[in-house]
C-alpha cells in the first residue's frame, strides 16, 4: 500500500484559529510553537495542574498567541477552526494523584471539545494513548487490537478515560459527521518534559544528573518504545492535515524496542553519571511490553520516526542539564 500523499492543505494556505487544550503541557507546548511558527492564531488552554507556563513563556508576547487558564471539563465558547485536544495528565503519578479528576478531564473534557467542534464545524484531534491497549497480549500492538485493561485498577482512570473519549469521538463522527482525528501516542520524550512528572525518561535523566540512584521498577526487562518529541509532532501534524476520510485511530510512536535496563545504561553512559541502579517493586498493572505497529501511519501518512534513542536522549539531557543547574 502506497503512502497517501493527498493531504488537506488548508492549514498551510491560510491563517486559522486553533485551540490547543493542555497547551502548556509537554506535547501541547510543542504543538503551540509549531502552529505559531506557521502563523496561525493559537489559544492554549490549560489548568496548569501538570502544564507549566515556562513551556510557553517564549510565546506569550506573540500577538497570535493567547493563554487561557481553564478546566477543560467546564464548557467554553470560542470561535475555532481546529482543536487539538491534549488536556490530561499523562504520567502515572500525576493522573493517579486525583483519579476522579483525571476521568473528568478525559471524558467531560472530550465531550466539551466535541460540542465546541460541532458548533464551529471544525476539525478536532483526540490525543489518545497506547494505554488503551493496557498490558497487551498482542505484540506489537496494532490499532485493531482491543486491549487488555483492568477496568478497576489504579491506572483505570487514565486508561478507561481515554478509551471512553475515543468512543465519544467516533459517536460524534457517526451521528453528526464531525471531522475527527484520533491518534494513539506511545512513550514520547524530549524538551519541555516536567522534571518531576515521574515518567521513566525524565526520572532516569534527573537521577543520573544529580548522582542519585536510578530506580527501576520490576526486573528492568519490561520494554518500552521511545519516540522523540519532534518526530511525534511531525506525525501529529501529518494526521491533522490528512484527508477527512481517514479518522484513525492511528498509532504514533517509535517501533524500536528497549528494555528499561538498556535505557538506564544508555542514560548513565551519556551523562557520565556515577549513579547506581536500584530495583523497586513493579506497580500494579504496569505493562510488561509496549511497542507500536506503525504500518498504518506509514501507509496513510507517509510517517515514521527518524531520530534514534541516543540522539534524542542527548538532546533531552541537554535540556534537563539547564534545569538542574
Amino acid at each position: 500500500m502506497q503512502p497517501n500523499t493527498k493531504v488537506n492543505e488548508s492549514m498551510k494556505k491560510q491563517q486559522l484559529k486553533i485551540l490547543v487544550t493542555g497547551g502548556a503541557g509537554f506535547l501541547g507546548s510543542h504543538i503551540c510553537q509549531r502552529l505559531i511558527n506557521e502563523n496561525h492564531q493559537v489559544t492554549a488552554l490549560d489548568n496548569l495542574m501538570t502544564g507549566r507556563l515556562e513551556n510557553i513563556s517564549n510565546l506569550q508576547t506573540n500577538p497570535n498567541f493567547k493563554f487561557l487558564k481553564h478546566q477543560v471539563e467546564d464548557a467554553i465558547d470560542l470561535e475555532v477552526d481546529r482543536i487539538f485536544n491534549f488536556a490530561c495528565p499523562a504520567s502515572p503519578p500525576a493522573y493517579q494523584k486525583d483519579p476522579i479528576q483525571t476521568t473528568k478531564t478525559s471524558v467531560l473534557g472530550a465531550l466539551n471539545m466535541l460540542e465546541l467542534a460541532h458548533k464551529n464545524n471544525s476539525r478536532i484531534m483526540q490525543a489518545s494513548t497506547s494505554e488503551v491497549y493496557g498490558d497487551p497480549e498482542q505484540h506489537p500492538q496494532k490499532e485493531t487490537y482491543r486491549g487488555c485493561v483492568n477496568t478497576i485498577g489504579p491506572r483505570a482512570c487514565y486508561d478507561e478515560g481515554k478509551r471512553c473519549a475515543e468512543s465519544l469521538f467516533f459517536d460524534y463522527h457517526r451521528m453528526y459527521k464531525l471531522d475527527i482525528k484520533v491518534i494513539r501516542i506511545f512513550n514520547t520524550y524530549g524538551p519541555n518534559m516536567d522534571p518531576c512528572d515521574g515518567r521513566v525518561v525524565s526520572n532516569f535523566i534527573i537521577q543520573a544528573l544529580t548522582n542519585k540512584p536510578i530506580t527501576i521498577y520490576g526486573s528492568g526487562k519490561q520494554t518500552r518504545s521511545f519516540c522523540y518529541v519532534d518526530d511525534l509532532v511531525d506525525g501529529i501534524f501529518k494526521m491533522m492535515e490528512s484527508p477527512e476520510t481517514f479518522t484513525g485511530p492511528v498509532n504514533l510512536g517509535n517501533p524500536d524496542e528497549f528494555n528499561l535496563l538498556e535505557l538506564a545504561e544508555l542514560v548513565l553512559k551519556l551523562t557520565g553519571s556515577k549513579s547506581k541502579i536500584e530495583f523497586m517493586p513493579l506497580p500494579q498493572d504496569d505493562p510488561t511490553r509496549r511497542r507500536p505497529d506503525i504500518t498504518l501511519a506509514k501507509n496513510m501518512l507517509g510517517w515514521q520516526p527518524k531520530i534514534n534513542l541516543e540522539i534524542g536522549l542527548t538532546k533531552t539531557i541537554e535540556y534537563f542539564e539547564k534545569i538542574v543547574k
